[in-house]
């Protein structure tokens, strides 16, 4: 079958928004069990991320991250356009992540005045704090960088995952795997919290290049089988896609993946919800928050991926026109896809380094 890429608008603003509404109607269930979540929504489970309080669709920490990984990605672009290795990307990444941990009530890092700009960093209701994980915070707190080769902690939670959607719309498959595991590695030391980011990367540019989304998981798990100490995590894909083609009820294949506080387990349960409901986004999104796990994470991870094959179309209306910063949302989705221009509005959206 002919590939179709889908490098255009509607499959850019579609990942990123898929991925807030995951993450948005994950957050009122992220910490309660399966039977709570039941008995406080009824027998499907929370359906809608529109909270009765705000009226809006809120998003998490997992948005906020990832937001800020575009934005450390389109702040590179004119660095590379100048000569710049790729090596230099994850370097201005982790200075993103450095004014999000800012946006957080953490003191700017020693060294560091000179990164705290761009239009992002301006935003006041990213300066919420959005229950921020742990691991996340504390590694980059350290102020060093974390990288495959220098791992920073021995730490393999979803943290390393949730937020590299961006790389894979950017860079292509093999690429964009070492970019999202290079990323992921900055703040999760375990092969397990940086080889899912890694492999969620590869899908979501294999995606974009036109692929279907049963090979774009395919493909990701032969680069995880080439990386050492991947056992954990294409033994996990692997199984998330054999239970995408069983009889099991959802709740029932996503407890044999785990609950998604781990990388692993994270991008199985995502990957297990997108090819069961490759077709219908709503479907995917609801089955990947419904379980006592990670609800917001694996809302989110399996919103981006099926945002980027379905596109912003197949999201429900509602959905997206009641997401908090939903026009921030879609301008770094349009950006990432510009890639760089050369407008004094570019450069003070976006300063070089």
């Amino acid at each position: 079958m002919e590939k179709r890429p889908k490098k255009d608008q509607d499959h850019f603003r579609g990942c990123l928004i898929g991925g807030a509404v995951g993450d948005a109607l994950g957050r009122p269930v992220e910490f309660i069990s399966y039977q709570s979540i039941l008995d406080q929504h009824g027998e499907e489970g929370i359906t809608d991320p529109v909270s009765p309080d705000t009226g809006l669709a809120e998003i998490t920490d997992d948005t906020q991250m990832t937001l800020f990984t575009a934005e450390g990605i389109i702040r590179a672009a004119a660095g590379r356009r100048n000569d710049r290795e790729i090596s230099y990307v994850p370097t201005v990444v982790y200075r993103a992540y450095l004014r999000w941990l800012a946006t957080q009530g953490y003191p700017r890092g020693e060294g560091y005045d000179w990164i705290y700009d761009g239009w992002l960093f301006d935003i006041k209701k990213l300066h919420q704090r959005r229950a921020p994980g742990s691991t996340c915070l504390s590694a980059l707190a350290l102020g060093k960088r974390g990288d495959t080769g220098n791992p920073i902690n021995v730490r393999k939670g979803c943290g390393g995952v949730m937020r590299v959607a961006p790389a894979g719309l950017v860079f292509r498959t093999e690429p964009a795997f070492e970019m999202g595991m290079e990323f992921g590695a900055i703040t999760h030391g375990h092969p397990s919290g940086y080889l899912p980011a890694g492999a969620l990367a590869s899908i979501i540019a294999s995606i974009i290049d036109g692929e279907d989304l049963e090979t774009a998981v395919s493909d990701s798990i032969k680069i995880l089988e080439s990386q050492r100490k991947h056992e954990e995590s294409s033994t996990s894909v692997k199984q998330a896609k054999e239970l995408a083609e069983s009889d099991l009820k959802d709740i029932d294949a996503i407890c044999r993946l785990g609950e998604g506080w781990v990388g692993e387990e994270a991008l199985a349960i995502s990957v297990y919800c997108a090819l069961k409901y490759r077709d219908d986004f709503r479907r995917a999104v609801i089955a990947a928050v419904n379980h006592s796990g990670d609800s917001d994470s694996t809302g989110a991870i399996t919103g981006n991926i099926l945002g980027a094959y379905l596109g912003l179309s197949a999201i429900p209306g509602a959905w997206g026109e009641k997401l908090e910063l939903k026009d921030v949302i879609l301008q770094v989705a349009d950006d990432l896809l510009t890639g760089y221009e050369e407008s004094g509005e570019w450069r003070e959206r976006y300063p070089g380094y």
